[in-house]
């Protein structure tokens, strides 16, 4: 549970936004972040882009100070490149870190949101599936994917997280540091799930607040029939070893009603 304000808005805050072939994005985005909250520090994690996105990161950065890039030396997916800009941010003793998209998906001016949610929670998702959020230009059935794997995540899961595979969430810098990034090896959709689940799975407390998404401009989204798959799997067997956990605990219990009573 968070204990004091130390991490909230007034406090160092790392905006994470990893880029593979984001050119045509990655001005206008850190400019609508820098407008949304001149006191946040960006850091773009770009995985050698070969249409020159961290060649822009880095003229940009020159030109202002709380802008920082990493090169990383391929594309090694979405959760390696959050979870590099995880560690960058923890060693630089930042307070807190937000995950935001390059594409514009992740609206910066609802930035502000988020961070004052997390006065009161260890994690915020901004998420498209509370009262008050919305989904734009998204075909339909892309959507009931969305929908589809939020429903199942609750089913197996047994969390209340409405939005469990939403990308845009601030975390405390300490929630990061107790869930065990170290041992985080899922990508795509199910990294968000993984580190929503792993959030309570530790008793802390995930917040949401409604946000709307609007889907890409420019550029083409990364997702694909692969991390979907991941993320079926991977939400299932999680599910299976919670309800088996469930189980066992439930007999266990009765087990010792029934000897107390002999």
């Amino acid at each position: 549970m968070p204990t004091s304000d130390d991490e909230g808005t007034g406090s160092r805050v790392l905006v994470i936004i990893p880029t593979y072939n984001e050119a045509e994005n990655i001005e206008a985005i850190t400019g609508r972040v820098r407008a949304a909250d001149p006191g946040v520090d960006i850091l773009v994690a770009d995985d050698n882009s070969p249409d020159g996105t961290g060649r822009i990161a880095d003229r940009l950065a020159a030109a202002d100070s709380q802008i920082h890039v990493m090169h990383r030396k391929g594309k090694e997916g979405l959760g390696a490149a959050y979870l590099a800009g995880f560690h960058w941010g923890l060693d630089a003793s930042y307070d807190v870190l937000v995950e935001m998209d390059a594409d514009g998906s992740h609206q910066p001016e609802q930035l502000p949101l988020l961070l004052a949610a997390l006065r009161n929670a260890d994690m915020v998702k901004g998420s498209r599936y509370v009262p008050g959020g919305s989904v734009v230009n998204w075909p339909r059935s892309r959507e009931l994917i969305s929908r589809g794997g939020g429903v199942w995540t609750r089913l197996m899961l047994g969390m209340k997280v409405r939005d469990p595979t939403g990308g845009f969430n601030a975390f405390r810098a300490q929630t990061l540091r107790t869930i065990g990034l170290d041992d985080v090896a899922s990508a795509g959709y199910c990294f968000q799930l993984d580190l929503t689940w792993r959030v309570l799975k530790h008793g802390m407390t995930v917040a949401e607040v409604p946000i709307e998404f609007v889907e890409r401009e420019y550029g083409h989204s990364k997702m694909s029939r692969a991390i979907v798959v991941e993320a079926l799997i991977r939400t299932t067997l999680w599910g299976l070893d919670y309800r088996t956990s469930q189980l066992a605990k439930a007999l266990g219990s009765a087990r010792d009603t029934l000897r107390s009573r002999s």
